[in-house]
């Protein structure tokens, strides 16, 4: 994971953002352009209708930043765009209802929001029609279904390797660290849409320390059972001893309940009632798990010890296909530009899913990260990148209107 909160939690159990119908705010010259530097945030409007809102985001700053949209009380997040480079202009889309929000960025993903200021979206929510909203049903119950799914998996998986753990079974415990994994990595947005749950489960030690963070989870565990030589650097470049000793076993026990109970915590979430999601949080999840490939996968600073990234890398990818697979359909259904996107992205995801066979696959196992050159990493980065154009527009065409 990267450096993050919350991305629109709407109540106890429910992701943000009404299963509504729009009519979009175009792309191009109709998009809302934010400009982004260090120290501002920069959008050039203040006013929009309600619907699916477009923001063509550019970031003039020297570090990664996100663009978030927050509710009136200025702490909900109701929609974020992560892990904007410097340099990088990006399109995101966010499905509003009619108030008052406000806009803001956030440098290096960490602190204050920066530029704080007044958004406000006029007119009605819309309707659709009676086919699409039978499209749109389908997809979420379905979708719903599949985050309930592999959060069931992900409990038992995580009590046998924190059992492991906490008996000094360091052998086992290394074995099941990449697979007790996956079920989280191909849901990962959903939990991070509560609150401090992510950053308990899956923080890496510098965006704890970042932070300012008590650092916890399954990072904390693969620390110790990699434990780094004396020279060995951290992601950033500092000492990997600073501030770090192997755990005691009483520690052990302390970090592998503490995992064990954050993660029933979320299936305990995903099992209320009233836990839904939006069509957008579906297609925006597709393009953040790509997104989570492209930051922390590819340059190997997810898993920095273990190096068992190829793991988290084929989760991600999965869980973006099918959040993608519970959406096409509805963006089929929007005439030839949908069905020539919907193509495209299909054709990019079976050439990633190609290129990733070349190092293995969740059944039989992937080769250690570290063995795999900076040429191989360029051209799994290119492949990424190859899907992200298209599947950045997935959003857009989900939620407009058909031609």
């Amino acid at each position: 994971m990267q450096h993050r909160i919350i991305a629109g939690l709407a109540g106890a159990g429910v992701l943000a953002l009404a299963l509504t119908g729009c009519v979009p705010n175009k792309t191009g010259s109709d998009a809302l352009t934010v400009a982004i530097t260090d120290d501002s945030c920069s959008v050039s409007v203040a006013k929009a209708t309600a619907g699916a809102v477009t923001f063509s985001i550019t970031n003039n700053g020297t570090d990664v930043n996100e663009f978030e949209i927050l509710a009136s009380d200025k702490l909900r997040i109701v929609g974020e765009k992560e892990n904007v480079t410097p340099g990088q202009t990006v399109s995101y889309v966010a499905q509003l209802n009619p108030g008052t929000y406000y806009t803001a960025c956030k440098f290096q993903l960490v602190g204050a929001p920066v530029g704080l200021a007044e958004f406000t979206v006029t007119g009605e929510n819309a309707t659709v029609s009676k086919d699409e909203q039978a499209l749109t049903d389908q997809a979420v119950t379905n979708y719903v279904a599949y985050v309930k799914s592999q959060v069931a998996e992900l409990v038992p998986q995580v009590k046998a390797f924190t059992d492991a753990y906490a008996a000094g079974d360091d052998e086992t415990a290394r074995q099941l660290f990449a697979t007790t994994r996956v079920s989280y990595e191909r849901i990962e947005p959903t939990a991070e849409a509560f609150g401090d749950l992510d950053p308990k489960i899956d923080y890496r030690e510098v965006d704890a320390v970042a932070e300012g963070l008590d650092w916890t989870g399954f990072h904390r565990i693969e620390k110790d059972l990699w434990p780094p030589a004396a020279d060995a650097l951290n992601s950033d470049g500092t000492s990997a001893l600073t501030d770090w000793t192997p755990s005691t076993p009483e520690q052990r026990q302390q970090f592998a309940t503490g995992l064990v109970d954050d993660v029933q915590q979320l299936f305990d979430l995903v099992s209320e009632k009233d836990f839904t999601v939006s069509l957008g949080d579906i297609s925006n999840g597709a393009i953040g798990l790509l997104d989570e490939v492209a930051v922390g996968k590819i340059s190997g600073e997810e898993d920095w010890w273990s190096h068992t990234d190829l793991y988290d890398f084929a989760a991600n990818v999965q869980g973006a296909e099918v959040a993608f697979g519970n959406v096409k359909d509805i963006a089929a259904s929007k005439g030839d530009a949908g069905t020539k996107l919907v193509g495209q992205i299909e054709t990019e995801f079976t050439a990633l899913q190609d290129l990733l066979a070349k190092y293995g696959s969740l059944d039989s196992g992937f080769v250690s990260y570290d063995t795999v050159t900076e040429e191989q990493r360029k051209e799994l980065s290119d492949q990424v990148n190859a899907l992200s154009e298209p599947l950045s527009q997935l959003t857009h065409t989900v939620l407009g209107v058909a031609e």
